[in-house]
């Protein structure tokens, strides 16, 4: 079967050891929306992610997608035991927890695992979890990440759990918007992930949408972003880790809205798409997060 469970869980994949510099810091900002509103040209907290002097801090999430920062050709699906293709899979949920502030330049080892596979019936969810160390082999930061593979599962294993982040019942602390550009997934697609599905009009449709959608991992980086500046003064090193549960797609043009709630040693986040008409396809959430700070 295209998926065999017995040799996927537990599989190790190949170590991957990679170098960043501050270029890759600012690009990947950009790519997240950084310095995009006005006055932020001008704004010392702004200025912490887009320029380079001394003051230039590293957004958490930056961990996440700097193992494959210079990739130019789409990310393979080569994982053991899962005969899988790009035209199936869609980003589920990603959490990256540092173990102290990420420098704005250095190299690392990731080693990564498949940690678990879900069977969904009509899809499959593939878990992996990886750390990045350092020369010395201390650890950097830790990801989780896993993929929703429509038209796999059905097998009879473990569903799993789809527990989401509750939502305090009272308003929330940050109601913001981001306007996502028409140019953002080509932007953000220099930051390593060439994926077709958000470039390709005709790929997009093969796979079953209207046209191109964001990446995941760009409205990932925007919502931490937000919340950062919003409830954490714009300070990176006040994350400790950030966690989201993805449950709709974002097209670029469209906008996000940004709901954070402070809790003990955290903020609960949910993220929608917001419009002036009316939800598309009648489901506001795009994600729920949770971004940790102690």
């Amino acid at each position: 079967m295209p998926i065999n469970p017995d040799v996927a869980i537990g599989a190790e994949l190949p170590d991957r050891t990679f170098s960043w510099g501050a270029s890759d810091v600012l690009l990947y900002h950009l790519g997240i929306g950084a310095g995009s509103r006005k006055g932020d040209n001008l704004d010392p907290k702004a200025l912490r992610y887009t320029l380079d002097n001394d003051q230039l801090q590293v957004l958490p999430s930056f961990g996440v997608v700097v193992p494959t920062f210079h990739e130019t050709n789409p990310p393979p699906l080569d994982l053991p035991g899962c005969d899988i293709n790009l035209a199936q899979v869609v980003h589920g949920a990603q959490s990256v927890e540092v173990h102290g502030p990420i420098p704005t330049s250095g190299s690392a080892k990731l080693t990564t695992r498949i940690s678990d596979i879900w069977d969904k019936g009509k899809a499959a969810v593939i878990w992996q979890e990886g750390t990045a160390t350092d020369a010395s082999g201390q650890p950097l930061w830790t990801v989780r990440s896993s993929i929703f593979v429509k038209g796999e599962g059905g097998w009879g294993g473990n569903r799993g759990d789809a527990t989401a982040v509750t939502v305090p019942d009272h308003a929330p602390d940050l109601d913001t918007t981001y306007d996502v550009t028409p140019q953002q997934a080509m932007l953000y697609r220099l930051c390593g992930d060439r994926n077709p599905l958000h470039a390709d009009p005709e790929f997009a449709k093969g796979a079953g949408f209207p046209a191109p959608i964001l990446h995941g991992l760009c409205s990932y980086g925007i919502v931490l972003r937000e919340v950062t500046d919003g409830l954490l003064d714009g300070s990176a090193a006040a994350v400790k880790g950030f966690t989201a549960r993805f449950a709709g797609v974002v097209f670029p043009g469209e906008t996000i809205r940004v709901q954070g709630w402070q809790e003990d040693g955290s903020v609960v986040v949910t993220a929608s798409i917001k419009s002036d008409v009316e939800q598309r396809n009648g489901a506001p959430v795009l994600a729920d997060c949770v971004v940790t700070t102690a």
